[in-house]
């Protein structure tokens, strides 16, 4: 199991990389929120310039908040976060539909 820290860092840049036009297809901004041990705060980015930076970059269509155990488990079976969401493990705000576009691209 990943954590945050790697899969921001390593894996979901990898994968946004490796099918530009499938990233850009989600055309939206995301910001990651992952409090604890390994977390931190990313912009990803699958709009006009695709890609992932540290931080919050001031714009984004969808916020995601959760902890970084929440993250951990997540990554290990993605099937999760439905689940995850709904027992408010997983808080969204901004375009909450834009979020099931992301396990096509990020895993």
């Amino acid at each position: 199991m990943p954590d945050a820290q790697t899969s921001f860092q390593h894996d979901i840049p990898r994968s946004i990389e490796s099918d530009l036009d499938r990233a850009t297809a989600v055309d939206a901004v995301f910001l990651f929120k992952v409090h604890g041990d390994g977390g931190g705060i990313w912009t990803v980015n699958m709009k006009d310039a695709p890609g992932v930076t540290e931080g919050d970059q001031g714009y984004a269509d969808c916020t995601i908040e959760m902890s970084s155990q929440d993250w951990k488990a997540m990554t290990d079976k993605p099937g999760t976060a439905m689940q995850f969401f709904m027992q408010g493990k997983i808080k969204v705000t901004g375009n909450a539909l834009l979020a099931t576009k992301l396990q096509a691209v990020i895993g």
